[in-house]
């Protein structure tokens, strides 16, 4: 018999510290290319990794879910009806890569999985996991950048050119300020740039 609850203290963890960026992006299709996938495999894998960094969207519950009849084309936003939280339901805007990417996955389909599957029971895409493996293996990027970290390169790429957290909130999905900074990552250069503005202005000072 136990006589009350042990009090269990639970180490803190640090999260996903990496970056899908411009560079990772390069390396990672520059990888799947070496290898020896069908071309449709490829595509997907390009596609998909795309999406992620441009849309931010959650990959195993918004992206892979994404249905033809939530595009809205006309004002170039994704509908996310069911999500992660009460906030992820949301609009989520399209760049034109991702306006480019759809409309050749779409094609002349007007309803459906934006990834179908007939290997999956729900029909649609459900993992890029081993494809995923496999191009890092070949493009050389460490084993901590997981294709999430796209997301949170959406959410720092966003945030820098808007400085609008609350409209990054939005279109991610997060219910909070501290969560939504977990998936942001201040930039080193924005910080030095500001200590070398702060540092030339004290010069000009005093020289007069």
């Amino acid at each position: 018999m136990i006589g009350h609850a042990p009090k269990i203290k639970m180490m803190k963890g640090h999260g996903p510290h990496l970056r899908l960026d411009d560079e990772a992006e390069r390396k990672l299709l520059e990888g799947a290319q070496a290898r020896t996938w069908r071309r449709r495999t490829f595509e997907l894998f390009r596609d998909i990794v795309i999406l992620m960094r441009d849309t931010g969207m959650r990959n195993q519950r918004e992206l892979y879910r994404m249905r033809i009849e939530n595009l809205d084309w006309e004002n170039r936003v994704i509908f996310v009806p069911d999500s992660k939280t009460a906030e992820g339901r949301r609009l989520v805007p399209m760049s034109r890569r991702v306006v480019e990417i759809l409309h050749a996955r779409c094609a002349t389909r007007s309803e459906s999985w934006v990834f179908p599957s007939r290997h999956a029971a729900t029909g649609h895409l459900r993992s890029i996991d081993r494809l995923f493996r496999e191009a890092r293996r070949q493009a050389g990027p460490p084993k901590e950048l997981v294709l999430y970290c796209a997301r949170h390169d959406n959410g720092t790429r966003v945030l820098m050119r808007t400085r609008n957290l609350a409209a990054v909130m939005k279109t991610m999905g997060h219910g909070d300020v501290k969560t939504a900074t977990h998936c942001q990552h201040p930039e080193l250069d924005v910080v030095r740039a500001a200590l070398d503005y702060g540092a030339a202005n004290e010069t000009v000072e005093m020289r007069e």
